[in-house]
């Protein structure tokens, strides 16, 4: 099968055939019809993840058909339309069984500890505990980016925040978990301030709902959320992963407000000096959140076919694979609106 394989870091992906994937006894092998290119894939390219060991198939994005099925997999069949979260877990553990998948201790990551999908085909193990049935009207593409941004924005409104109608929602980076996040609060019946240094990003967000933007590299992000929320914003997302816009997060709370962290702090921000003073003052509230399991996907899927919110504004760019180099490297510097999302795999 063709793939684009990481061999160096920051070296552009080879192009390359690769043998194809033993279907697992618990799982199953899917034609790939899209994936997306993440910023967590940029964190890969460069080194910066612990868990990736070269050479390794990027991509923990995917939707696509089943092309071949495990002895011990009872609940799909060859041609069926799937998609699957990132964090593939083991579904018997003691945290699998309280419903949280996502800190399941044996979880398979797709694109960082097993092959991932910027190939042709991928294999899927675990499949019946992590894999969802796509509905017919969905596009790939689209469904592609609800594979890791979508659905973790999610579960940070709804599973970690609990975010309310009529609240205030400020989200630091308007990348693809930005701005899910600005069109799930959208639908849940919150308002948006979206907060950014990229003009073409904030119009963007803008175009498709934002209630206010702010850009960071002209005003100062803390006094302008505080003006615009009448005191400070109920619920922060941080997108970004990046210590000094962890800290404004926090600090654009109101006192009671709740703060998710997103945005994976790598690198130079996996420590971070965090305004603690503001944490115990406002008696605030910090959750990490990582990925969504899978018992969440019929509330988002069912969300999304009622019509209640567009999703369509993420997908900015369809690329082929041997596009994905490019779109990594751009990470380096703030990309353009939209997420890319390899629907080419030939090219």
């Amino acid at each position: 099968m063709r793939a684009a394989v990481l061999t160096r870091f920051r070296a552009p992906l080879e192009i390359a055939d690769r043998p194809e994937p033993d279907c697992p006894e618990d799982g199953v092998v899917l034609s790939v019809l899209a994936c997306g290119i993440c910023r967590s894939d940029w964190h890969s390219w460069t080194g910066s993840d612990p868990d990736v060991v070269l050479p390794q198939i990027p991509g923990h994005e995917y939707c696509g058909v089943v092309e071949e099925v495990g002895p011990r997999v009872t609940g799909w069949k060859r041609g069926d339309r799937v998609i699957a979260p990132f964090i593939l877990a083991c579904g018997h553990c003691p945290a699998c069984a309280a419903g949280e998948q996502t800190t399941c201790p044996s979880q398979i990551v797709p694109g960082f500890t097993h092959p991932g999908a910027f190939a042709e085909r991928i294999a899927v193990p675990r499949a019946d505990t992590n894999l969802a049935a796509l509905p017919e009207t969905m596009k790939p593409a689209l469904a592609a980016a609800l594979g890791c941004r979508v659905t973790t924005a999610w579960h940070a409104l709804t599973g970690r925040a609990g975010l309310r109608p009529g609240e205030w929602l400020v989200v630091f980076g308007t990348g693809g978990v930005g701005l899910s996040a600005m069109l799930l609060a959208r639908a849940i019946g919150a308002r948006t301030v979206m907060v950014d240094v990229v003009a073409d990003k904030l119009a963007h967000a803008r175009t498709h709902g934002a209630d206010a933007t702010v850009n960071a590299a002209e005003t100062d992000p803390v006094a302008a959320v505080r003006a615009i929320t009448g005191g400070g914003a109920h619920v922060a997302v941080e997108a970004l992963g990046i210590a000094e816009t962890t800290a404004n997060a926090l600090k654009s709370l109101r006192k009671l407000g709740r703060m998710v962290q997103i945005g994976m702090p790598a690198g130079q921000h996996a420590q971070m000096t965090l305004p603690m003073d503001a944490v115990y003052s406002g008696q605030l509230a910090l959750y990490g959140t990582r990925g969504m399991p899978a018992w969440g996907y019929p509330s988002l899927l069912s969300l999304i076919g009622s019509g209640r919110v567009d999703l369509s504004p993420l997908v900015g760019r369809r690329v082929a694979l041997s596009d994905a180099s490019a779109e990594l490297a751009a990470f380096d510097r703030p990309a353009p609106p939209g997420v890319a999302v390899i629907t080419d795999f030939a090219a």
